[in-house]
């Protein structure tokens, strides 16, 4: 299998401010060029695209190609059930909502500490291995958010999952929150293969501070800026796929040009990688992934990542000197549709759920301090 998976998390919309209005002509489009360079591997999961990605993935995908040509992958998350029985009706869902008839991997989504608990209550790890003796899963695995002891914990007393997968990039590796590299390195003692996640952190790393872009154009005036993150994933030992979560056209034809015929990266330019680390960990304000895990249960309907990414992209402005961005009329139009970042009343909700441990509550405050007044 080639090392590139797609991720069905960020996908092309009709209405930029509806993650569930999918472009199915275009996610077809970019399917075929996917599946037309001898990729096979597609990740989805309930919550992503507005609930939207499982479906779209059948329509795009599972209704138009052979089913032993592709493998795809999906998730149980703690949030959706609270008896035994909803386990088996949203497996039950998933099979119907993507018409796959079995799943070649499936995970028990975002472990954490506190996830894991309901996970063993619920009997998941057991529950998920009687899917696989079934044939309705092929492989058996988990996604991760956590510290490298919990992860250590987990495969100890688990053992018998088959795949994990893993926030790695560039800029996590050495991240007291994420641990990127420690996580990693705990998955190599336990040799489980790892699935690479948010290699890009959500976009993150596409478009880095100027600096930064000189010193990869100076390695390689050919690959772009979000290659040298996929390649940097990519090239670790023991890592079965990187997902990309890729939004449109042109996104999936770079990432195909550099993945079709792999190269690693070679030690001077992993050294460029965390020079570039540095930089960007001086600019960057909220280290966001834009997941949106956090915006379905907000009371007050915030578009938590949308106003992150307008603060960090005025964040990086000379803001003395212009007074004014585009980015207050961007905010001010979301708020016509959404509530504002003052209206957050600080439930909680949302830090409970970050993979990236954010606090959002806190950060919402300065996001508001600088575009509501």
């Amino acid at each position: 299998m080639k090392k590139l998976g797609f991720g069905l998390m960020r996908l092309p919309l009709l209405d930029p401010n509806d993650d569930a209005s999918v472009d199915i002509e275009q996610l077809k489009e970019m399917v075929d060029i996917f599946m037309g360079k001898g990729f096979t591997y597609f990740d989805t999961a309930i919550m992503y695209n507005g609930f939207a990605s499982q479906s779209a993935i059948k329509e795009a995908l599972v209704d138009r190609y052979p089913r032993d040509s592709f493998t795809l992958a999906t998730k149980l998350h703690s949030a959706f059930f609270n008896t035994l029985q909803k386990r088996d009706s949203i497996f039950n869902e998933q099979l119907d909502l993507t018409g796959a008839g079995y799943f070649d991997y499936y995970l028990i989504h975002g472990i954490d500490s506190e996830s894991y608990k309901k996970y063993m209550e619920f009997d998941c790890f057991n529950w998920l291995l009687d899917k696989k003796a079934k044939g309705l899963v092929k492989h058996a695995g988990f996604s991760f958010h956590d510290s490298a002891e919990m992860l250590d914990k987990v495969l100890t007393e688990h053992p018998e999952m088959e795949f994990v997968q893993l926030q790695i990039n560039y800029l996590d590796w050495e991240s007291e929150w994420i641990q990127s590299r420690a996580i990693y390195e705990v998955a190599c003692k336990h040799n489980i293969p790892v699935i690479v996640m948010e290699p890009v952190k959500g976009g993150t790393l596409a478009t880095v501070p100027e600096a930064a872009e000189r010193l990869m154009r100076a390695a390689d005036p050919h690959m772009s800026v979000s290659s040298w993150a996929i390649r940097f994933a990519a090239s670790l030992d023991n890592v079965m796929v990187v997902l990309s979560g890729m939004s449109n056209v042109e996104q999936m034809n770079d990432n195909v040009s550099f993945m079709e015929h792999f190269s690693p990266l070679n030690d001077k330019e992993i050294a460029m990688t965390r020079q570039v680390a540095e930089i960007i960990n001086h600019q960057i304000a909220v280290p966001c992934t834009a997941c949106s895990y956090c915006t379905e249960g907000c009371p007050v309907s915030i578009p938590i990542p949308k106003y992150f990414s307008l603060y960090n992209e005025d964040m990086r402005e000379n803001l003395e000197e212009k007074g004014w961005t585009v980015n207050f009329t961007n905010y001010d139009l979301l708020t016509q549709k959404f509530g504002k970042a003052s209206d957050c009343i600080g439930c909680g909700q949302c830090e409970a759920v970050c993979p990236q441990h954010l606090p959002i509550i806190e950060l919402m405050g300065k996001v508001s301090e600088h575009f509501d007044h």
